[in-house]
Parts: C-alpha cells; structure tokens; sequence
C-alpha cells in the first residue's frame, strides 16, 4: 500500500507516463486503471481523495529539457519581475469604428506611478477583434502603436497576450467588451459550428471550436492559418519592441486565453461556481472527430455523443454517475477513451499553434542582444480537487484525476516548444475557500510546480482575485518562491484600476512590489 493510501498496478502507463493521445493496447491498460486500489483519506459528504498525481513523479528528461536545466537552476530565488495588467476599459471604439485610448492623461500619470513603486512592466491583451475588425488581412494596429510607446516612453516593459477569444459574454461585469472580428462573427452567425457547443446546444461565441483549425471555413483560411497570420502581422509590425520592450508574449489559447474549453460560461447565466461543468464537444466538426476516432478505436458506437450520464453544469459531483466510481463512469473503457480524445484534442490545438509562435520568435529567443519568453495560460481549475475524478477539470479538457497527473502531457508539449506555463489563482488559500466543494488551490499549484519542475518549463503567474490586504498579497509573494525550484519567471498583478492607487491600498501594494523586486 502506498504511503497516501494509493497503490497502483499499472505497469504500460503510469501515472504520469500519458504521452498524448492514443487509442491502441486499450484493454490491459484499462483493465490496470480500474484495479487500482484506493483508501479515503477522509470522509466529508462522501469519499474525499488525495491526488497521487505529484507523489509518483519520475524525472526524467529529453536533450531540450536537459539544456534548459541550467538556465532554470541559475534563475532560482532569484526577483520576480512584476507586470500589471491594463484595465478592462482603457479604451473606447470611437463613430468611425476605431479603437481610442481613453483618460490618456490619467493613464499617463498611472504608468508613472506604478514605475516609481518598482513596477517592472505592464500587460497588455492585444484584441484579434480590434486589430483585425472589419476584413479578413486587414490589420490595424494604430492603438497598440500608441499604447506601446506610451508605456515604452515611461520605462516599463510590455508582456503582450495576443487575445484569440472574446470577452463579451466572460463576465458580467464587462460592459461592452470584445468581440471576435467582425467578418468571423457574421460567418458565426450563418454556422454556429464554427463555436464550442454543449450538449444541448448552446453555442459558446468567445472562442472558435478547435475542431475549425484545419477547415478553410473563413473566407478560404483555415483557423490556425488566421491565428498565424495575426502573430506575423505583430512581428512584423513591432519587431524593433520584441526583446528589449516586449518581454513575453503569451498566445491565446481557449477562452480568456487559456487552454481550456469554456466549460464553466459564468457570464451568460448557465453555470455558477461550483458547478461541476459540461463537456464542450458538440459542434458538428468536433463530432465528426469524435466519430472517426471511436471508428480508429473499434468502437464506432462510442463516437455518437459524449458521456450522457456526466449532469449538467450546476451539478455537485455526487450522484453523477460518470464522475463517480461505477461501470459507466470515468473510470470505464469508454470514459478513458473519450477522456483521452477530449484533452489529446486540446493539448494538440495548443502544440499546433505554439509550433507557429515559437518559430516565428526562435530568431529572437536565439539571440544575445534580446530575450524573449513565449508564455501559455492554462486555467486554475481548483473546485473539486480532492475529489476521486476532479470533475471540474475534465470538463475543462484537463484528464486530472487522483490516479493521473493531466498537466504532465501539457508541460512536456510546452516543453518542446520552450514556452512557460502561466496559471492563475497564486493568492488563493484553500483555508479560504468552502470546505464542502472540496477546493484545493494550493495543492494544484503544487501539482503545477511539481510538473514544470519535471518537464524544466519556466512558470509566470497571476492572480485570479484582486488583493489588496497583505495576507493576500504576502501569499502571493510566499507562492512565487518554492523551496525546491525556481522562482516563476514573473508575475501578473490582475488588474490596474482606482482602487489601486487609493491611500490604504497602495500603502500595501507598494511594500510587496519593492519586495518582489528584491534579489533573494
């Protein structure tokens, strides 16, 4: 019996052994999944469970990994730059359809501030809907010219997150936001395909399905190649930034820029926290590769629909038959199988457009005379985590559970590519979260520092909730550090606003910057 109450048998994958998606030798490997014996390590309205995923780890690594190892060791303890992202309304779309800073003068003064106080950089989401509104290979990218070197002009440096999705339905609390471009939302709304569904059909319109990646569907492009063709019209736009101004850029990968699939839509009404999600797999394209996959697998029946027993979004995981042990649960063939298609699909959206980022910044990362670090967001999906099946996260599209470590496939994919892996929630304490949802920030964030530690993948960070009090932000300092790896490579506070220059705030604010800051 293993030390956490967890023994394992399997002996073709382990734990953490899955290397991308695969459907052959199905049987034994199944067969060795669902005898794994288990102990609850507690019991609190049912079974709770300790995830092995970061217990059973083993280091192992490939030549890449192995020469990045020194770099890693030698950033150790070492600042944490800290950037400040932009506020959600720092500018307007004016009559004429054109994007204008707003309050520029106030803003002026802000940036300023933040540099005086130690401030390192400032984030900036530059819009797919903004640059690219009106036509296809039409780019204008007056906005950010002016924004960048407002922000150059007050010593501070840039981390871009090149933004593929839409705010407009994420929150709430955006008024107006972001839309896709225009000319894709007007293909939206002839094909809703083009968008996630649920299994009800409720389109989700923040983000194009990665099953459209590789269809010429937008007016003879592919997805991928408009996503391609946005990040060369960047480069070459800002090539003189990149390296000395520009930082990081990260690259928008699901909703919100996050590897993800919108499982948990908190802007349109139909899930609240801590729902447990639905999976998002039913655009016909997706469908289609459903179908093709079970087909691959001997099992064509298996490629009709997702899981049908796996509730709805507002469900607890309790009494939901796909989330809990049984014989058509997560744990059965087919739940390994369409488990594996459902996060082997978006590991592999990501690698396809992070071989495109990377070689276009391979000139730039290669050279001595600049630096420049290529960053993917994945979501803090920390609901449910001690849990058997961690519900939450396989909506999301992360196959974590407490018998595998779903984030081991995404940091050795980002590790091919040299990329950082940035994950929210670095202020989160699970003291302070409901101890019936069986939350668990902290362990996931050292799942994700086991993992990065693993694959030798830089970490960034930010925060998911503002903070100002000094538990909150002193957290966020003792998480940037950890005793057996590196320092993150830099941390993002989200996001700028009033509040943060307010007296009682920036008295707070200020102290954690300068400590950040500070060689340890």
């Amino acid at each position: 019996m293993a030390e956490r109450g967890v023994a394992c048998k399997c002996t073709e994958r382990g734990i953490c052994g899955f290397i991308g998606p695969r459907f052959d030798k199905r049987s034994r490997t199944r067969k060795n999944i669902r005898n794994v014996s288990m102990i609850p390590l507690f019991k609190h309205n049912g079974y709770v469970w300790q995830s092995i995923a970061f217990n059973n780890c083993i280091f192992s690594m490939d030549a890449r990994e192995k020469s990045r190892a020194t770099t890693l060791e030698t950033s150790r303890h070492k600042r944490v730059p800290i950037f400040v992202m932009m506020p959600i309304d720092s500018f307007d779309i004016d009559a004429s359809g054109s994007p204008k800073i707003r309050r520029i003068k106030a803003l002026t003064i802000s940036l300023k501030a933040l540099k005086l106080a130690g401030v390192h950089g400032i984030a900036v989401e530059v819009w797919w809907g903004i640059v690219e509104r009106f036509s296809p290979f039409v780019y204008n990218w007056s906005l950010y010219e002016e924004l960048f070197k407002l922000i150059s002009e007050s010593g501070l440096k840039l981390h871009v997150a090149l933004s593929f999705h839409s705010n407009m339905h994420s929150s709430s609390r955006v008024k107006g936001g972001v839309s896709l471009p225009l000319w894709i939302v007007e293909i939206g709304d002839l094909n809703k395909d083009i968008y996630y569904r649920d299994q009800n059909g409720f389109s989700n319109e923040d983000y194009l399905t990665l099953g459209v990646d590789e269809l010429p569907l937008f007016c003879g492009r592919t997805a991928l190649q408009c996503y391609e063709d946005f990040m060369f019209s960047f480069i070459n736009k800002f090539e003189s930034f990149i390296g000395s101004v520009i930082e990081e850029i990260s690259v928008g990968l699901g909703p919100s820029g996050e590897l993800r699939y919108p499982a948990h839509p908190f802007g349109d009404g139909r899930w609240s926290f801590p729902g447990i999600g639905e999976f998002q797999c039913y655009d016909k394209y997706m469908m289609q590769d459903l179908k093709t996959a079970a087909c691959q697998e001997g099992k064509p029946q298996w490629g009709d629909k997702g899981p049908q027993n796996a509730g709805c979004y507002n469900s607890l995981p309790s009494g939901v038959p796909f989330f809990e042990e049984g014989q058509d649960s997560f744990l059965s063939d087919y739940g390994c199988f369409f488990l594996e298609w459902y996060s082997g699909r978006l590991i592999r959206h990501a690698d396809a457009i992070l071989t495109k980022a990377a070689n276009m910044l391979n000139k730039y990362r290669e050279s001595k005379k600049s630096s420049i670090l290529l960053v993917a967001k994945i979501g803090g999906i920390y609901w449910w985590y001690h849990t058997l099946s961690h519900p939450a996260e396989l909506t999301a599209g992360y196959y974590n559970t407490a018998l595998r470590d779903g984030y081991d496939p995404v940091a050795s994919m980002l590790s091919r590519h040299g990329a950082a892996l940035h994950i929210s929630c670095l202020e989160m304490m699970d003291s302070e979260t409901p101890p019936a949802y069986h939350c668990s920030p902290e362990r996931l964030l050292q799942q994700i520092w086991t993992v990065s530690k693993k694959r030798i993948v830089h970490l960034t960070g930010r925060n998911s909730n503002e903070r100002f009090d000094k538990a909150g932000l002193w957290k966020i300092h003792a998480n940037c550090y950890h005793p057996q790896a590196e320092a993150v490579r830099s941390f993002t506070y989200f996001r700028m606003n009033d509040k943060i220059f307010r007296a009682e705030n920036w008295n707070n604010f200020v102290p954690f910057v300068r400590k950040m800051s500070k060689d340890l």
